[in-house]
């Protein structure tokens, strides 16, 4: 089992943006020093729910911050870049940092970053597999060309050529974030594991696993490539010495956060848009996620690797909205938590 945490870079109510920024940056150095797997990194534009714009250019300045952990973006929308930019970005990363780099993509949402970025809304909806296709292959092949309906363009050489990295990793890790059964059939199909929402709870995500290895199997997917795809999946932990102590903290705290954050999302084709009751939305997380003692969290996690067959997990820890608990926090996962686990 791998533990990362999962960092939002949130802007809590009465908090400024480089606050957010400067706790995202220390949870990261923080993961390395308690010991976690990996840092995931959010990527959102224009909202208080995360204020980091660029998960991967966040993600070059963390692995040159550490020497250890893996770091990957959780997830880098990909309707509003360029695949082959994106992938130039993912490769030098995954070169310089010997292979510690993960590419987490996902299609995101309706939202105005895509009149911004000039992607338009056919991009959201009917083209993020060819984005995907094409990313991959930047990510795959010496040289590469394009003739679909988004990018066209003549052969060009990849440089830097990703499997130039000294490692064992022909390339970085391509993951794909999923929410429905046409996003998991598109991962399995291209044999790249999921990354699975805090939103939903185990019986949900066994079922997205077992739907992705149906889909794997019959895409032709070896046996040995299904069973061993490490799929991840996101949560939020907040640990104390009672548990009601725990979801006291995230329930004084996030639901401003989550008011705020949510509610400032604008779509971009003016569409009805409903959005959770923040309060009630926090709730379900505690009761989802390792929320509560050390003890309490080391067996919700594996109950959840058991039900569902993942084996990775990116935990959200700033759920307090302060530092200070939220460095306390990290440091109690990898002390507390982690030897339960191994």
């Amino acid at each position: 089992m791998h533990v990362g945490s999962f960092v939002l870079a949130a802007q809590f109510p009465g908090q400024g943006q480089g606050e957010a920024l400067h706790r995202a940056v220390r949870s990261a150095e923080v993961s390395e020093e308690a010991g976690l797997d990996a840092v995931w990194l959010a990527e959102h534009h224009f909202v208080p729910y995360g204020t980091c714009p660029s998960a991967v250019t966040l993600a070059a300045l963390l692995l040159g911050r550490t020497r250890r952990i893996r770091v990957g973006t959780a997830i880098s929308v990909l309707p509003t870049a360029h695949p082959v930019a994106l992938g130039e970005q993912a490769a030098l990363l995954h070169v310089t940092s010997g292979g510690r780099f993960t590419l987490g993509v996902g299609r995101g949402g309706p939202w105005v970053d895509l009149e911004v970025f000039g992607a338009g809304l056919e991009a959201y909806e009917q083209g993020f597999p060819e984005s995907l296709d094409l990313l991959l292959r930047w990510l795959r092949e010496p040289a590469v060309a394009a003739s679909g309906e988004r990018f066209s363009f003549r052969e060009v050489a990849v440089v830097p050529r990703p499997s130039e990295a000294l490692t064992d990793a022909p390339g970085p890790e391509v993951v794909v974030a999923c929410t429905s059964p046409a996003s998991v059939r598109l991962a399995a199909e291209r044999g790249l594991p999921m990354l699975l929402g805090m939103h939903v709870g185990d019986e949900e995500k066994a079922e997205m696993v077992a739907l992705w290895r149906r889909c794997a199997r019959a895409a032709g997917r070896s046996a040995e490539e299904v069973a061993d795809a490490a799929h991840v999946s996101a949560g939020v932990c907040q640990l104390a010495d009672r548990r009601t102590d725990a979801a006291e903290t995230l329930l004084k705290a996030m639901p401003g956060w989550l008011r705020q954050g949510l509610g400032a999302h604008v779509t971009v084709d003016g569409r009805a848009r409903s959005m959770r009751d923040p309060h009630a939305y926090t709730e379900l997380l505690c009761g989802l996620h390792p929320v509560g003692t050390p003890r309490l969290a080391a067996d919700r996690l594996a109950a959840t690797a058991e039900r569902t067959g993942i084996s990775r997990f990116a935990l959200l820890v700033e759920g307090s909205g302060d530092l200070a608990a939220t460095e306390e926090n990290l440091r109690r996962l990898g002390a507390e938590v982690l030897p339960q686990l191994r």
